[in-house]
């Protein structure tokens, strides 16, 4: 054997174990669609920031697998229509490792579908009882909204403090966007009312291109409610707000199912028009939930915001979106790997240790128990962020286990 077939016997191996380095290094991609403009940005910026800190803690550990991770994501302009063709461009186009769904009921709804026709194992942030009618069993939901009735779960908060008023209220005033969202909170607010025997008094919905909601205030005034549920997006929940204290809106509870009310952004646009508003809420610092590893993720993640017009505080979705990100972590590493049929099998028997608590999935995907909060605003001067930092501002209403302070009741009084 010449001495350069030698040297190329010797360098073989090193050559076929650089290669398999080289391979091992390869990124483990994950993609998904996430609103960068449109209605809901303030809350897919906010999602897209903690993902990005997730995946910096992650790969600072090594990866997964052995392996950096990286994010995919494309800008789905919160608009329904562009999630399927998003999807098909980060399967066929980016071959991305592993597909979860956006943010927000109206984005995870048509991403379910496709998943299903694809067999795919769906994580979705934020969707609201998304897999209520398609029952897909590879679907899990990041969403406190949980339990065998995810709908009622939402606005339940909401109707324990009704029921906890003496004389109780009587009527109700039922109104929501025509959109997934809306249809889905508004329909788990109707079914408790039923339930509880109130008159619904006004049941209906708008377009969400909607700009004047004044007129929509006026025509729930008339039909005099003791309290109102509102099923809302960002935009209609501003318009909403506005147009209660404009037309001076004489009801005893308002509020619900509002979404926007928790991004800071708007709670410091708002201002004082907040006063009184019963609504929920997903995660704040309160009792049990401001655990160590939660308020470090929020320092580092405030640390972050800089000038970018990312949500400066963080409490509303930032937690859930790194949990998100935890959650599929721990399947993809315990599983070794992105089988899809295993990472379902692995999701729906495993509890989750996570940043926002542990999460365990039940029927249809979604938390066997759900934990959402109901909080009140009260005491809003000017439109300064501070005072919605420490809290001062709102209080937690529900559960019981959280609670903060009392309902100031009715809306009339506690929002002047």
């Amino acid at each position: 054997m010449s001495w350069l077939a030698r040297l190329a016997c010797r360098l073989l191996p090193l050559a076929l174990l650089a290669a398999g380095a080289a391979h091992a290094a390869e990124p483990l991609t994950i993609g998904l669609n996430l609103g960068q403009t449109g209605a809901l940005a303030p809350n897919g910026k906010a999602a897209l920031l903690a993902m990005q800190i997730w995946v910096e803690d992650t790969n600072a550990k090594g990866g997964l697998l052995g392996r950096p991770v990286t994010l995919i994501t494309y800008d789905d302009q919160s608009n329904p229509s562009l999630v399927p063709g998003i999807i098909s461009k980060l399967l066929d186009v980016d071959n991305v490792d592993m597909l979860i769904a956006g943010n927000g009921t109206n984005m995870v709804a048509p991403a379910l579908p496709v998943a299903m026709q694809r067999k795919l194992t769906l994580v979705g942030l934020f969707g609201l009882d998304v897999n209520s009618e398609f029952h897909y069993p590879n679907y899990f939901s990041i969403i406190p909204a949980g339990g065998e009735h995810p709908k009622e779960a939402f606005s339940a908060g909401f109707f324990a403090m009704a029921a906890s008023r003496d004389p109780k209220p009587r009527t109700i005033a039922l109104v929501g966007a025509d959109a997934e969202f809306a249809k889905n909170a508004v329909d788990g607010a109707r079914a408790q009312a039923k339930r509880a025997g109130y008159k619904i008094v006004y049941d209906n919905t708008y377009p969400p291109t909607t700009t004047d909601y004044a007129p929509i205030v006026r025509a729930i005034q008339a039909t005099n409610p003791d309290i109102v549920f509102v099923g809302s997006y960002p935009p209609d929940t501003v318009g909403m707000i506005r147009a209660a204290n404009e037309v001076g809106l004489s009801v005893k509870m308002f509020g619900g199912g509002m979404v926007g009310l928790q991004s800071t952004s708007i709670k410091t646009q708002l201002g004082p028009l907040l006063n009184g508003v019963v609504n929920y809420d997903f995660w704040l610092p309160v009792g049990a939930y401001a655990t160590p590893e939660a308020l470090a993720f929020l320092k580092k993640y405030q640390s972050r915001v800089g000038e970018s017009g990312v949500d400066a505080l963080g409490y509303y979705l930032p937690p859930f979106a790194y949990a998100d990100l935890q959650v599929v972590g721990e399947a993809i590493e315990a599983t070794h790997g992105t089988d899809q049929a295993k990472l379902a099998d692995y999701l729906r028997s495993h509890t989750f240790h996570t940043l926002v608590g542990d999460i365990k999935f039940g029927p249809n995907g979604e938390w066997s128990e759900p934990r959402v909060l109901e909080v009140q605003f009260h005491g809003i001067q000017g439109h300064d962020i501070e005072q919605f930092r420490d809290l001062k501002t709102q209080t937690v209403l529900f559960p019981p286990a959280l609670k903060t302070g009392e309902l100031r009741y009715p809306y009339s009084d506690a929002r002047n």
